[in-house]
């Protein structure tokens, strides 16, 4: 078994893979390969949004893929400017019909406030009430099989208490940034005693990481590239990653993290300051 056929257990009972392609800014056109060719070298997980908007080229990917439907896990999001219950609905149904699938493995709330209010700064709007009626949505919707599981992106911990609290209902997952030197603590922190999984984005730090001579050198003693050793610190704590390329040299490297970086390593990198 290599670790694109590893997965982790969701509070529900869901298996969610290890790994998962990550489609954010590439348009639908672009999308069609990469899903194709990961899907046809062992990824089992693919990672979308209704705000990505190439949920159409993924389908495409899929069908020329020839991978039966059940053994692919799709995410998707609602979109962060979608704050009603009847707004969640449509997201989730247009999802549903550009895939043309007939569920969803996994629907998150992309971001906790609409994108041009985000930020990680406690004096942002909060948008608690909202969030509770988009969390109705999907509650919904997985009562009815539309989604296997339902979680949260981008979420503080505040954010998370509200919707706990308001619903009673946890979210399965919290989809976050997370890379060497910004690995928020206190968040992972919530969601590991709360039994909900953390999956990173950004493992490269959109790109700056590439050129950092420190994680270079752990590269080297491990004779592997620094997006390797990027993708795998999130994984050797807990996280689930999204590798996104639409090469597919990067796609089948991002996936090789067979390898274990040592303790010393791990501190190391714990502690760099980027």
């Amino acid at each position: 078994m290599t670790i694109l056929e590893e997965s982790y257990m969701l509070s529900n009972g869901v298996s969610i893979p290890k790994i998962a392609l990550g489609t954010w800014q590439v348009k639908t056109p672009e999308a069609v390969h990469p899903t194709e060719f990961a899907l046809n070298n062992g990824y089992l997980h693919i990672d979308t949004a209704h705000a990505y908007e190439n949920a159409k080229g993924i389908r495409e990917g899929i069908k020329a893929s020839g991978v039966n439907r059940e053994g692919i896990f799709i995410t998707s999001k609602v979109r962060g400017e979608s704050k009603t219950y009847t707004k969640a609905m449509l997201d989730i149904h247009e999802q549903l019909a550009d895939l043309d699938i007939e569920y969803l493995d996994l629907m998150l709330i992309h971001c906790p406030t609409p994108w041009r209010l985000f930020s990680h700064k406690e004096s942002r709007p909060n948008f608690y009430k909202e969030n509770v009626d988009v969390w109705s949505a999907m509650r919904e919707a997985y009562d009815k099989k539309l989604i296997r599981a339902i979680g949260v992106s981008n979420f503080n911990v505040d954010d998370l208490k509200n919707l706990i609290n308001e619903t009673g209902v946890k979210p399965t997952v919290n989809q976050i940034q997370y890379h060497i030197g910004n690995t928020q603590p206190e968040i992972v922190k919530f969601c590991q005693e709360n039994d909900i999984i953390v999956e990173g984005y950004s493992s490269l730090g959109t790109g700056r990481l590439l050129d950092n001579q420190d994680i270079k050198k752990i590269a080297d003693k491990y004779d592997k590239s620094i997006a390797q050793i990027a993708y795998r610190y999130p994984l050797q704590n807990g996280l689930v990653i999204l590798p996104k390329s639409v090469h597919d040299k990067y796609i089948l490297e991002n996936a090789d993290l067979d390898f274990e970086i040592e303790q010393e390593d791990m501190d190391f990198l714990d502690n760099l300051s980027l």
